[in-house]
């Protein structure tokens, strides 16, 4: 069924989620930027919650407008936290069988302006870790505090490994070496369906690669989906990763510990 058709016979019942949507956005404090990061505090403000009605109608409102309209990030996210919940439990135990993932669990850092130094990380040597992030970050214009606070996951725990995937994902980026642009987008997506198991990533992972245009999609099935294919079953668990505690880490070291072999983007 495509998307405009199920647009066009709900739209009633979208504008009521989309309200529904706005209404418990606006329970949304940003704290990033005043430097609060802790994360329970956070989520006790922020979480809104919900019935198995209200999350089935969110879940399918959420679907067909993010497959309609991709940019819409809000409607993204909310299908992410919707459809989310065993991929979550499958992330943590996979974060529990690692002592830096469990370290994360326990310590529940935040990636964002308030718990990250961005001017330390533009004086680090070129090669590392917290370099290639503030290139990043400054290439494409982005900030750490743009990703929204999770806020239909009821269980706590499961809520910050959504938030934690959220935030890590412009690192994934940085380790990846993939621009933001559709291939690029589409590439880390493919890397993250496959270690994560989040249905929100492998919606994005296929059906991002059917709006590829004529040339992207040529240069994605010869080179990056093999290389994404590879780098997500070969590769250690990226979300074990604490970024945070690698600012000043060779790349090239990075790579060999998390058994991550870069591909040449042309």
């Amino acid at each position: 069924m495509k998307p405009r058709f199920i647009l066009s016979k709900n739209k009633s019942l979208l504008k009521k989620i989309e309200r529904f949507n706005s209404r418990s956005n606006a329970k949304y404090v940003n704290q990033a930027k005043s430097g609060v990061n802790n994360f329970i505090e956070e989520y006790e403000k922020c979480h809104v919650q919900t019935t198995l009605f209200q999350k089935c109608l969110l879940g399918l409102g959420s679907g067909a407008i993010s497959l309609a309209s991709p940019n819409r990030g809000d409607m993204v996210a909310v299908m992410g936290e919707i459809t989310g919940p065993k991929a979550l439990e499958y992330i943590r135990e996979k974060m529990c069988e690692s002592e830096e993932g469990k370290n994360i669990l326990e310590e529940k850092p935040r990636i964002s302006s308030g718990s990250v130094d961005l001017v330390k990380l533009k004086n680090y040597p070129e090669g590392t870790l917290g370099k290639a992030y503030s290139n990043f970050l400054e290439k494409y214009g982005y900030s750490p505090d743009a990703r929204p606070a999770v806020r239909f996951v009821d269980d706590i725990e499961l809520a910050y490994v959504a938030q934690r995937y959220r935030e890590a994902h412009d690192l994934f980026h940085t380790l990846l070496n993939m621009p933001t642009n559709m291939l690029g987008e589409v590439t880390v997506k493919w890397v993250e369906a496959i270690q994560t198991k989040l249905p929100m990533c492998a919606t994005g992972a296929l059906f991002g690669s059917v709006r590829l245009a004529p040339k992207q999609r040529k240069k994605f099935i010869n080179s990056y989906l093999p290389w994404a294919i590879e780098t997500g079953y070969g590769s250690e668990f990226l979300m074990n990763m604490y970024f945070e505690k690698r600012w000043d880490q060779k790349l090239e070291d990075i790579y060999k510990e998390f058994k991550i072999k870069p591909l040449a983007v042309t």
